[in-house]
């Protein structure tokens, strides 16, 4: 019998709060049978769009009113502190009280980060939450962390996101052993600075299957399942990535726009640019998992339009279906296991 998966969406949170968020729960409920929804926010401005989409609260979706919302740009420590009754706050404390099993916000990500610590606390064994996301590849996608939490990160705590980025990657890709790969500046055993050396060291009598130092261009060749590196070095890849993607989106558009031979050109080649631009699509990656917590929590884009939201939904759906929270908590417990 398959279970039921409730996800209390911060409804309030992102760029475009409820018209997007709303839409996209409305459509995750149409696609999964098994998916309920709570709604977190302002009442009557959550009601007031459902009604607008034509949405209906019923057994599968509800709405639960929080009377605070958390800015894009606040100090994550003062919304915390401060706002008690924000939607994020209370869509992290129906995770925390049973009554949903993930959450997922597109709001701001520090106060995310922040609020989900304090009130879900960390796993056994796990020292800080780290962010995973995945990215397309040559051979299909990896899953990258941490791509922005942790800007300095211990030699355990790369190994602690090493075997919090494989559990996931077994979860939901159903692989028994998915490879690892630290990312440096060489993959030689003696490039790199001491954390990451140290760090190696520890990847490689883990039981994890460590395919050693890789490269940042191992990243799109879709080298290893998983890719691990501290939040500094993550989130400047991230970066680097969404900013060469648009110079070739925008490069390409000027070039089939230069002259009638290049837009008869630029139709002769549409079937193919479409392909292109479905398979690289950051919409259809969206929702970086905050792995580590007692929790499921899934940070969407903060600018995710609802196709992008969905995605979001849907990933935290996979994670409490495929018990990812358990597998780290028994990874984690054969390492001590080993090293005692």
């Amino acid at each position: 019998m398959t279970k039921n998966i409730t996800v209390a969406i911060d409804a309030m949170g992102g760029d475009h709060g409820v018209k997007v968020t709303v839409a996209a729960a409305i459509k995750c409920l149409a696609r999964d049978p098994d998916l309920h929804v709570i709604l977190v926010g302002v009442e009557d401005v959550v009601r007031t769009q459902l009604r607008t989409l034509r949405g209906i609260e019923d057994a599968r979706l509800r709405i639960h009113h929080a009377s605070e919302v958390v800015g894009m740009d606040e100090s994550p420590a003062l919304a915390m502190r401060n706002k008690k009754d924000s939607s994020m706050r209370v869509a992290i404390n129906l995770v925390k009280s049973g009554e949903a099993d993930a959450c997922v916000s597109a709001g701001n990500t520090g106060a995310l980060m922040a609020t989900a610590r304090f009130v879900l606390k960390m796993l056994p064994g796990i020292e800080r939450p780290a962010i995973a996301s995945e990215l397309p590849t040559i051979k299909g996608r990896t899953f990258v962390l941490d791509l922005g939490a942790n800007v300095d990160c211990t030699p355990e705590h790369l190994l602690q996101f090493g075997i919090m980025g494989a559990m996931l990657v077994s979860a939901l890709e159903r692989r028994d052993a998915p490879s690892v790969g630290l990312l440096n500046i060489g993959e030689e055993e003696i490039k790199g600075n001491e954390i990451v050396k140290q760090a190696a060291e520890l990847l490689r009598h883990s039981g994890l299957n460590f395919y050693g130092n890789i490269e940042g261009d191992d990243i799109y060749k879709g080298t290893t399942d998983v890719v691990v590196c501290d939040g500094f070095v993550g989130n400047v890849a991230l970066k680097t990535s969404e900013g060469l993607a648009k110079m070739i989106s925008t490069m390409l558009r000027e070039e089939f726009n230069r002259n009638i031979l290049t837009k008869l050109a630029g139709l002769v080649a549409l079937p193919v640019l479409k392909a292109f631009k479905k398979r690289v699509d950051p919409r259809r990656y969206n929702g970086a998992t905050l792995l580590g917590l007692r929790g499921v929590v899934v940070k969407s884009h903060g600018g995710a339009d609802r196709y992008a939201f969905e995605h979001a939904i849907r990933q935290a759906a996979r994670e409490v279906k495929n018990n990812v929270q358990q597998r780290i908590t028994e990874k984690m417990a054969v390492l001590h296991k080993d090293v005692a």
